[in-house]
């Protein structure tokens, strides 16, 4: 027996018919994915999760099921019995697993009729999102979407594995919670039974997962639900799921030797080989080289420090950036030399919107000279020093900006990607994964005018700089990681802070009273003083790790039932209004007019 349990509607899945079958009875149930009336014949493929086996029905042999076989349509669901037969030479199908043979019909029902369809059940359709999502039911039935899930099913299967055989304990953790924002806004859920009261979905397990090491668990993981009330792209939605773990008596290396085991055994599991152990750097060495902390190192292009050769060209812009204490950089576009004067003027005001007061370019020509609007700022050796420098050739173009660190940082980084984009230089099959680490522990909210915690106030500071919390936070490093793939921040973790005296002290630097410690996080910093262990964890986005591995543009393809860009539900309609009944019950009054 294969898959399935033999019954009155199948004795096995499309996709399992085989050669070793002919000659053979079967029952099979599915959809009807294509109908062909050949003036006698007819042939039918009938599809159902596995796969797809072509059905024929012979107006001779057997004339009611070839009379019913003229009913049907496209999605309509039926059983077929009959017998395996080998196809005629010169039928085969080479391109699927069971093209080699068909079933020969002696008996079809129709179990379920379907209207006409918005869109083909099909691969490769051009039918936009907004249809897709708003039948999202019919677009899972595509053979595409099947395999997504199948991926996103397998590598998940492949990590739990992985996990159970570290020894590790899966524990679900609270859905109702207490609210604690962890840097963006809660889902929150009023209670019936406590009017006034509300509890939080959670942004993540975090403290309850905490809250485990302290009770002695020493190895836990979740496949976590996590809400997060926040502005979407294609790389967010409000509700998503991670891989959530966490560890006792371990350090960071500790934490990076789990995860690469857990994720080689995972890719495994959807057919992809990659290298342990991944390379590691830190944040200050990606900002310096790629103006982000989440860099995607498929290919070069790094930023380059020009301050000495700008120093030289006389130019106000960047000795005016220079003396302010900024910075100035350049980055290689290859071929770009291409691009007309529109185009940069558009990529100019892109870079004026990123903070920039403007993006200044040179073209190399074949000659090896400097063309454009900056270029007689780099006359003679400071030209061939420029071109030195950005390991350019005949043919690129060579972008600076001037600014603040900060700023030149981001605008670079973004044409960095627009660049290696626009020339292809990522290929699609390449997984390149990088652990960075020493992320800094604080960060000034200038509108705040305060520190606030770069990740989160339970990751524990670097070792060396914990004697700088008070007197200089802004050199504060973290014993955080995040595990980058293909320029997207897929992983994030750390080593947390386990002892009260020195939660209390990051709690003090982040300017929170002792009211607002006890009443946002007064039960977990109690916790601490009754005996926690060292411990450190991580959580792995899957939405966007499958979204890699499926070489899908946003991670909405990966998802069942994904929200869209205004988080609504189009199929089922949510977000949605309810009654004056049920608001009244949750001791709840809107402000928003009825329409």
């Amino acid at each position: 027996m294969g898959i399935v349990r033999e019954n009155s509607y199948r004795s096995m899945m499309c996709r399992e018919v085989s050669e070793d079958d002919i000659g053979r009875p079967v029952v099979l149930s599915g959809w009807v994915a294509s109908f062909r009336d050949h003036g006698g014949l007819v042939f039918v493929d009938l599809r159902d999760r596995s796969g797809v086996v072509q059905l024929v029905f012979d107006p001779e042999r057997n004339p009611g099921a070839h009379k019913t076989a003229g009913e049907v349509r496209s999605e309509f669901v039926v059983r077929a019995a009959g017998r395996v037969a080998a196809r005629p030479p010169g039928r085969e199908n080479p391109s699927l697993q069971t093209g080699w043979v068909e079933v020969e019909v002696e008996s079809l029902d129709i179990l379920s009729t379907c209207p006409g369809l918005p869109f083909a059940i099909e691969d490769g359709i051009a039918t936009g999102e907004e249809v897709r999502l708003r039948y999202r039911y019919l677009d899972l039935r595509r053979p595409e979407m099947s395999r997504i899930l199948a991926t996103r099913h397998s590598f998940i299967a492949g990590a739990r594995d992985s996990l159970n055989r570290m020894e590790f304990l899966e524990i679900e953790t609270p859905f109702l919670g207490k609210s604690t924002p962890e840097g963006a806004r809660d889902y929150l859920v009023p209670s019936r039974t406590n009017p006034g009261m509300f509890y939080a979905l959670p942004q993540s397990p975090q403290i309850y997962k905490q809250l485990l090491m302290v009770a002695g668990l020493d190895r836990y993981y979740q496949v976590a639900r996590c809400l997060r009330d926040e502005d979407l792209r294609r790389e967010r939605q409000p509700e998503f799921t991670q891989i959530d773990i966490e560890m006792s008596f371990v350090e960071q290396d500790d934490i990076f030797l789990m995860t690469e085991t857990m994720l080689k055994d995972a890719f495994g599991a959807v057919g992809i080989e990659i290298d342990v152990p991944f390379p590691r750097t830190t944040y200050a060495d990606v900002m310096e080289r790629y103006g982000s902390d989440k860099p995607d190192l498929r290919y070069g292009l790094e930023l380059v420090d020009i301050a000495d050769v700008a120093a030289g060209t006389g130019s106000t812009i960047f000795q005016g950036a220079l003396d302010k204490g900024g910075r100035v950089k350049a980055l290689r576009a290859p071929g770009w030399s291409a691009k007309s004067r529109k185009d940069m003027d558009d990529y100019t005001e892109r870079a004026k919107e990123l903070g920039a007061k403007g993006l200044a370019w040179v073209k190399v020509g074949d000659d090896g000279g400097l063309s454009g609007p900056v270029a007689k700022f780099f006359a003679g050796e400071l030209a061939g020093a420029l071109i030195q420098k950005t390991a350019s050739e005949p043919g690129d173009m060579i972008l600076m900006v001037a600014d603040s660190g900060h700023v030149v940082n981001q605008v670079l980084a973004a044409m960095r990607s627009t660049v290696a984009e626009e020339q292809g230089l990522a290929s699609a099959d390449s997984i390149v994964l990088t652990w960075i680490t020493d992320f800094p522990l604080f960060h000034y909210d200038d509108e705040a005018k305060a520190w606030t915690s770069e990740h989160h106030p339970f990751t524990g500071p670097h070792p060396e700089d914990v004697d700088l919390i008070e007197s200089d936070p802004g050199r504060v490093r973290s014993a955080s990681y995040d595990l980058v793939i293909n320029g997207f921040e897929c992983a994030s973790g750390s080593i947390r802070i386990h002892d009260s005296e020195l939660q209390q002290r990051i709690f003090r630097r982040l300017q929170l009273s002792e009211e607002d410690i006890q009443k946002r996080f007064g039960f977990f910093t109690k916790a601490l003083t009754y005996g926690a262990p060292p411990h450190g964890g991580i959580a792995l986005g899957i939405d966007r790790i499958i979204a890699i591995v499926t070489r899908r543009p946003s991670i909405r393809d990966v998802i069942a039932f994904p929200k869209t860009q205004k988080a609504q539900d189009l199929m089922s309609g949510a977000p949605s209004r309810v009654s004056q009944a049920q608001l009244a019950e949750l001791h709840i009054e809107s402000t928003v007019d009825e329409e």
